[in-house]
């Protein structure tokens, strides 16, 4: 199971408001590519695929692939800010290295 922080929830419902039409939630997926194998997607679904597995958080819909999950399985998503900059980051048990900039991982 993916979990999100209530800082991660409250930043992607703030985004999704912005949107027009709105979204129905959220996509979180692991695709090939990056220096070390795989990386994270997230985008706005208008609905979920038939395998989709889907999470509500606080009102918000996460739709995540039947082969995502044996990647992100335990795995925490948060919002972070800090003096470099803001974004998500990903928290996963499942990775074994990730790259030098931190954006693909190897599992």
């Amino acid at each position: 199971m993916v979990q999100l922080t209530e800082k991660a929830v409250d930043k992607v419902k703030e985004i999704l408001t912005s949107q027009d039409p709105k979204p129905a939630g959220l996509r979180i997926s692991v695709v090939g590519g990056g220096c070390s194998g795989f990386s994270y997607s997230m985008a706005f679904e208008n609905q979920p695929n038939m395998l989709d597995k889907t999470y509500s958080y606080d009102g918000l819909k996460v739709f995540v692939d039947q082969a995502s999950l044996l990647y992100l399985d335990g795995a925490e998503v948060d919002y972070v800010e800090t003096l470099e900059g803001s974004g998500f980051k990903f928290s996963n048990p499942n990775v074994k290295s990730t790259c030098g900039c931190g954006s693909s991982f190897s599992a």
